[in-house]
């Protein structure tokens, strides 16, 4: 029998992922703070005025919010998912927050009669809007099994690394490797160009060797032509590496670099760009070099 589905939080990533959901012949009710996209509700999605309304009419609830207090909004505040949950629901949480936290949401919801999966994706607006996502989950085999359709509508590399918060923890893995990358080639292209050489074409000569990436590829692309429209925030990326240290504090392990790249960032938002892309990462090199590449 087919499952009736929610999502809450239709932004810049949500709103293409329902809209996947949607596309595949799902009855997904729909719920933002922003205000439902039209696209969605033309396609066919049905709209309610709450969390709780989600969860009242659908079996699995997904949640797609910025950060671990808005989780918790959603899914425990005043007309919140709890507010109309019943047995035998799932709640999939696609948000990047706090594994610990995510642990205790996960309990809460079990007290509830539900199951819990954490999903976080990787693959940014890209990757939402080409259903290429990684999908990297948190939770029981037998809940990750069920749910599993449902992920390859939106992502490509689903993959079910542990309990309730492993999803989560792979995240953050996740997002401390991009941000080093990302300030090694704005650090490689910021010294290319003021020594004179074409950034672009130094740009181009690195992706046909060893020190091609993702990150050269896409982000190198954006530092290279300006384009610092958000796919990922500045501020976002902040957040997953405040919970990098956090967690590195509290296990006692070193990140040196990934608190380097943090404070970068929090000099770019001190200066206004904050709402930028994370690829303006190369912002805060040239500030520092007084050397702007382009």
């Amino acid at each position: 029998m087919a499952k009736t589905l929610g999502f809450i939080g239709l932004g810049i990533m949500g709103a293409p992922m329902a809209g996947h959901l949607i596309a595949a012949g799902n009855t997904v009710y729909l719920y933002t703070i922003e205000g439902v996209p039209s696209q969605l509700s033309d396609a066919g999605g049905k709209v309610v005025n709450s969390a709780a309304e989600v969860a009242q009419n659908a079996d699995i609830i997904f949640t797609m919010v910025p950060d671990t207090p808005h989780v918790e909004a959603v899914l425990f505040g005043k007309g919140g998912v709890a507010e109309g949950f019943s047995a035998g629901k799932i709640v999939v949480d696609m948000s990047s927050i706090s594994p610990i936290e995510t642990k205790k949401f996960a309990q809460q919801i079990e007290e509830l009669g539900g199951k819990y999966i954490d999903a976080p994706v990787s693959g940014g607006e890209v990757g939402a809007k080409a259903a290429s996502l990684t999908i990297m989950c948190g939770g029981d085999q037998a809940v990750f099994d069920e749910v599993k359709p449902l992920f390859e509508k939106m992502g490509k590399n689903i993959t079910l690394v542990g309990g309730n918060g492993d999803g989560q923890t792979t995240k953050v893995a996740n997002q401390i490797i991009v941000a080093l990358n990302i300030q090694a080639v704005a650090e490689a292209l910021v010294f290319a160009s003021k020594a004179g050489a074409d950034p672009a074409k130094v740009r181009e000569a690195l992706m046909g060797g060893f020190a091609n990436s993702r990150i050269l590829e896409v982000h190198g692309e954006r530092m290279v032509k300006r384009t610092f429209n958000p796919g990922f925030r500045i501020e976002l990326h902040q957040k997953d590496l405040n919970l990098a240290l956090n967690g590195a504090r509290s296990l006692g392990v070193a990140l040196p670099n990934t608190a380097n790249a943090a404070q970068l960032m929090n000099g770019l938002a001190a200066n206004g760009g904050g709402g930028l892309d994370h690829s303006a990462l190369i912002k805060a090199i040239e500030l520092l070099s007084g050397h702007e590449i382009g």
